[in-house]
């Protein structure tokens, strides 16, 4: 069995790349530390969206662990579109119920899908490795629910918090088994 846990990014002070965490957001980070120490298990990788946000999130961790932090740029947040939109909450709710739905110059949930899945078979397929973090973004993160959970949509991602945990156990042939782990 291979266990992921996925990790929404810890309160950041904007959704640019370079937005850094807000000092509850830094509090939350050492909150996420701690609750990974507490896991009882040996966290093989930690494989994290480039976002300041994300990497800044998980960074206490991965220093008391002695992990270093890989970076990969297909755990980033979905492009919605290139222009702004006032009514994005309306966007991406459409997005949920159409996976095919995008703006111009955004991506689909199906395309944030076609960028997710290569990296997951990645990791499943890495010999060695048991227990694997990624951390990245709320939208990406309720992209991956809803491939396991068809009920995941648009109420169960605005119900999601800065930061969240899900674990997620891959068992060979058997089903994949999903698990909400944060307290708040």
């Amino acid at each position: 069995m291979k266990t992921i846990y996925f990790v929404r990014h810890c309160q950041a002070e904007g959704q640019h790349k370079d937005s850094p965490l807000t000092k509850e957001g830094l509090l939350q980070a050492e909150q996420l530390a701690d609750f990974f120490r507490g896991q009882d298990i040996s966290i093989d990788q930690i494989i994290s969206s480039p976002f300041l946000r994300a990497t800044d999130s998980i960074r206490p961790f991965a220093e008391q662990a002695g992990i270093s932090i890989k970076l990969d740029d297909r755990l980033g947040e979905r492009i919605l579109s290139e222009e702004p939109v006032d009514d994005w909450l309306d966007v991406l709710e459409e997005s949920f119920n159409h996976p095919d739905f995008c703006l111009p110059g955004g991506e689909s949930a199906n395309d944030v899908l076609n960028r997710m899945n290569p990296l997951l078979d990645t990791v499943l397929e890495q010999p060695n490795i048991q227990h694997t973090i990624l951390v990245t973004h709320g939208n990406w993160l309720a992209i991956l629910l809803q491939q396991y959970d068809s009920n995941f949509g648009f109420a169960e991602w605005k119900n999601l918090t800065n930061p969240d945990v899900y674990k997620v156990e891959y068992h060979p042939q058997q089903d994949i088994v999903a698990s909400h782990v944060w307290q708040r």
